[in-house]
């Protein structure tokens, strides 16, 4: 098998990477015996190069296979997951973890694939798990199985799911310290264990939206949303929002979908971005309980409700992308999400 240092070499020479390559490459970066410099460089010259959508899939699928099965195929064709590339540094609110709990209330199973916060203060591992919302991190495949079928949604901590990444972890950090990305950088949305059939995902630059759009339909998903909401002409964030124009583009069944959504187009009233801002746990946690409470921002309650909606619609419930936004605004406003966040207490104090 080719070595990672020749494959380096021939990324330099701005040559692609072909499946062999990449299912060279990830053994070696999952091994101990490789040197996190020597990782470092291979990821450096990758990035350099620019990574095409079949590497990107190619790397799921060998890191998929990699991960642990949490044994939910049971669920994949009707399951969807709702998540961000992160590495916006907009200081969001975490969007999507109030998104899982609407959908879930609504009947759509939901995997929800994360970690603790990176570039932000709290990510969603933060703000659902045991200090947050009550999700227990450390929970077994097959009480997470059980999750699924009594809550309706089930978190994958992806450290957890993913022990291939112990060993490549030193040199991302080496990479982290010179302010560069790696493909790692968007990997995580493409290696959620459970495989959901459906995808909405929000994406930290608008170059990558159809990039990752179509690296999702080249990994088979049956439909699904990439999105990336321009900020100004320097900044995006990682989400659809109520507060700005938003680049989507679609994959599997919504292939055909490559536009721009205004909150005008959509029936919303633009927000400030000011809105959707979040900051700590604590500060999170406060957020959700005043909008639990009706006393939220508008602009946030829009975009939860707009993020449910269009799930829904990947998800084949509506034939619009704004035809649930009733229906999730009066789950999330009208005590189903409460009552959500009570039930998941209280199934994981009663599953110690």
């Amino acid at each position: 098998m080719v070595s990672l240092a020749e494959l380096t070499q021939g990324l330099r020479q701005r040559s692609d990477l072909d499946v062999a390559g990449v299912e060279a490459a990830a053994d070696a970066l999952a091994q101990e015996a490789v040197s996190d410099a020597e990782k470092a460089d291979f990821l450096r010259a990758l990035s350099d190069k620019g990574e095409t959508a079949a590497e990107l899939a190619a790397f799921a699928t060998e890191f998929r296979a990699r991960a642990v099965d949490p044994g939910v195929s049971a669920y994949a064709d009707r399951a969807i997951d709702v998540v961000g590339t992160g590495g916006d540094h907009t200081g969001a609110f975490n969007i999507s973890s109030l998104v899982v709990l609407t959908l879930a209330c609504a009947g759509v199973p939901v995997m929800k694939h994360g970690n603790r916060g990176i570039t932000s203060k709290c990510g969603s591992a933060d703000l659902l798990g045991p200090l947050g919302l009550g999700f227990r991190l450390d929970a077994s495949p097959e009480l997470l199985r059980v999750a699924l079928a009594e809550l309706g949604y089930v978190f994958f901590f992806a450290p957890a799911f993913h022990p291939a990444f112990k060993h490549i972890g030193p040199a991302r950090k080496l990479l982290a310290q010179e302010g560069r990305r790696s493909v790692f950088n968007v990997l995580g949305p493409l290696i959620n264990p459970g495989r959901p059939a459906h995808v909405l995902l929000g994406v930290f630059s608008e170059a990558w939206t159809p990039l990752l759009a179509d690296t999702f339909h080249r990994l088979g998903a049956a439909a699904g949303l990439a999105a990336h909401g321009r900020l100004d002409v320097m900044r995006g964030v990682d989400e659809l929002t109520s507060a700005t124009d938003t680049r989507v583009r679609g994959f599997g069944r919504l292939l055909d979908l490559d536009t721009v959504w205004t909150p005008e187009l959509l029936g919303l009233r633009r927000a400030d971005f000011t809105e959707l801002t979040g900051g700590s746990l604590e500060e999170n946690l406060g957020i959700v309980h005043a909008l639990l409470e009706g006393r939220g921002p508008a602009g946030l309650v829009d975009t939860v409700a707009l993020n449910a909606a269009v799930a829904l619609w990947i998800c084949g419930r509506h034939t619009s992308p704004v035809a649930g936004l009733a229906e999730a605004r009066e789950l999330l406003l009208g005590g189903a999400v409460r009552a959500k966040i009570a039930a998941t207490r209280e199934f994981f104090l009663s599953h110690p």
